[in-house]
């Protein structure tokens, strides 16, 4: 058994402050997101990840340019998407440009690839929303090409094809990583498997046991299509804090937490937000890895045990629009705190 890798995701949050209502300015916010990769990469951690969205509270519609100036800052945590929206990207250029982050940071380069959790970049790049599976489906199997070939001969349906034009520049990493982000579609998880792709589940919600079925039926089609045992990754992308104390770490979180899926909730049908659920998450079966840094880590061990081992942990922060001070103290003590009992 290799250590847990413990690393952070960010979605580069620029939204008002829910306490004192105050707003940065999105230069002072990427300033701020470099300085905590920058962090990240001193306290230990292994990876960083950036998503992808397409909308107003987000700031990282081009999450290769933010890795890449993170790359000349940092010497050794692996930067990586979280995730790549892949249905609605060129797989060409998503390799090429991740191809080059990789020569950049000398190796450290990775793509977590998924269909995304939000809509807006369908309508922005000319795409249609009933064609959602079959993109994602036809996007994947090119970009899988392309990290296998430099030449690719390639036909699909929502492409021009490939006539064995080289593909450059290559990468360093030989193959360079690349995972598939989840949420719980089954079809997803058996993909991932049969692929021999190492996954990337979000956990954001609900009790994370109840993933064990789809984590075990993406190990079983894993097996079935003749793949290594260890090559079946399993990571976790969850949302989670920490601070002094559990007390604390919720105080700081659940304004943020709460105005968040509020807002969601409003586009999707959900009910606001209350603080008692909230509070049911922060329980020991619960979704939210929220606390101080030795709760933290057992809800960490216990939610890998109920998944049959996990390989890698995500804290996603930024989602509660945290003050830059509170995120820099969070990222030391997952570094110097949390990671050390986990890694054991």
């Amino acid at each position: 058994m290799t250590p847990m890798q413990i690393g952070v995701d960010s979605f580069a949050a620029s939204v008002p402050d829910p306490v004192t209502g105050a707003t940065i300015t999105p230069v002072e916010r990427i300033q701020n997101l470099l300085a905590e990769i920058t962090l990240a990469d001193q306290s230990g951690l292994d990876h960083f990840g950036l998503g992808e969205h397409h909308r107003q509270e987000y700031l990282d519609s081009a999450p290769a340019v933010i890795l890449a100036a993170a790359a000349a800052l940092t010497k050794n945590i692996r930067l990586a998407s979280a995730v790549t929206v892949l249905s609605a990207a060129d797989p060409v250029r998503v390799f090429q440009e991740f191809a080059t982050l990789d020569l950049i940071s000398q190796g450290r380069a990775e793509i977590v690839v998924g269909r995304g959790s939000f809509i807006e970049s369908f309508p922005l790049f000319g795409l249609a929303l009933e064609d959602y599976d079959s993109l994602f489906t036809s996007k994947l199997d090119l970009l899988l090409e392309l990290r296998d070939h430099t030449h690719v001969t390639w036909s699909g349906e929502h492409r021009a094809p490939l006539t064995g034009q080289g593909v450059y520049p290559r990468p360093l990493q030989n193959p360079i990583p690349i995972w598939l982000g989840v949420g719980g579609t089954p079809q997803s998880f058996a993909r991932a498997g049969a692929l021999g792709l190492p996954l990337m589940v979000a956990i954001i919600g609900g009790e994370p046991h109840r993933f064990r079925p789809l984590v075990d039926l993406y190990r079983e089609a894993g097996k079935r299509a003749g793949h290594a045992p260890e090559t079946l990754k399993v990571g976790v992308h969850a949302l989670g804090y920490t601070a002094a104390t559990d007390a604390q770490a919720a105080e700081d979180f659940f304004p943020g937490y709460a105005a968040a899926f509020t807002a969601i909730g409003k586009e999707r049908g959900w009910p606001p937000v209350t603080r008692r659920q909230f509070d049911a998450l922060l329980g020991p079966t619960g979704a939210l890895m929220v606390g101080s840094p030795e709760t933290v880590a057992k809800k960490v061990k216990a939610m890998s045990e109920s998944l049959g081992g996990i390989s890698r942990i995500s804290f996603q922060m930024s989602v509660s629009a945290l003050p830059h001070a509170k995120l820099m103290n969070a990222i030391e003590l997952i570094g110097t705190a949390v990671a050390p009992i986990l890694r054991k």
